[in-house]
């Protein structure tokens, strides 16, 4: 009876995983997990992506840019807090990510906007996009489209008031 129970959970954990692996993509030493995005109102011109980056190697990279089929423009911003007031700007050198570094593209963080969209972002339907790393070249990704407002896959609830 306790093999079949722990036959039953390898199954279990190698079918998530199988699905987890399916949102994580490679290029050179980075890594690039969950890439996602929120669904906008219909009519929004703009769109938000999100996601994690690791740099698995000795040299520091640089997510410089890319783009998608469903939005004109593709940049990178960063967004912070300064006393009290929001502040966004563009990234025009790009993110870094530093050796042995893991840097995260989440809500009030850095992030990818997109402007000028060709077609609505709905929840559930993933979109294409290609990342391109100043060392590392291009990285064609998916993104998963979550609801409007939602915060990062498997965040703690906490995390919600920051905003």
């Amino acid at each position: 009876m306790k093999s079949s129970i722990i036959v039953v959970s390898l199954v279990a954990v190698s079918a998530l995983s199988g699905a987890a692996g399916a949102l994580d993509y490679k290029v050179g030493a980075l890594e690039i997990n969950n890439p996602w995005s929120r669904a906008v109102p219909k009519g929004a011109k703009v769109a938000v992506g999100y996601m994690k980056i690791k740099n698995t190697g000795t040299e520091p990279d640089r997510l410089v840019g890319g783009s998608t089929p469903v939005a004109g423009r593709f940049e990178i911003h960063e967004m912070s807090m300064d006393k009290g007031v929001m502040k966004m700007r563009l990234l025009p050198s790009g993110l870094e990510i530093k050796p042995g570094e893991t840097v995260e593209l989440k809500p009030s963080s850095f992030h990818i906007m997109m402007t000028d969209l060709k077609q609505p972002i709905q929840r559930g339907k993933p979109f294409k996009a290609s990342l391109m790393f100043e060392k590392a070249g291009e990285v064609d990704v998916d993104f998963t489209v979550e609801a409007v407002g939602a915060m990062p896959p498997a965040a703690p609830a906490h995390d919600a008031h920051h905003h």
